[in-house]
């Protein structure tokens, strides 16, 4: 029995290759995160809130992280 969760992959993410993750959410408000090109390997999850505050540190350094 496979992964049933939704996947979603950012829109940033284009064909050419490079560093994609993919998410999902679960009825528990718990964020998966998972290598998009290995699909069948390991998934991490993080609070709703843990994730939400991963973000917004993220957008707020730019390209310095």
């Amino acid at each position: 029995m496979g992964d049933r969760r939704c996947w979603l992959k950012s829109t940033y993410s284009g064909n050419e290759g490079g560093d994609c993750v993919e998410v999902s959410t679960s009825g528990d408000e718990t964020v998966h995160v998972r290598d998009s090109y290995n699909r069948t390997g390991a998934v991490i999850g993080a609070s709703a809130e843990a994730w939400t505050a991963l973000i917004d540190f993220v957008a707020g350094h730019g390209s310095e992280v």
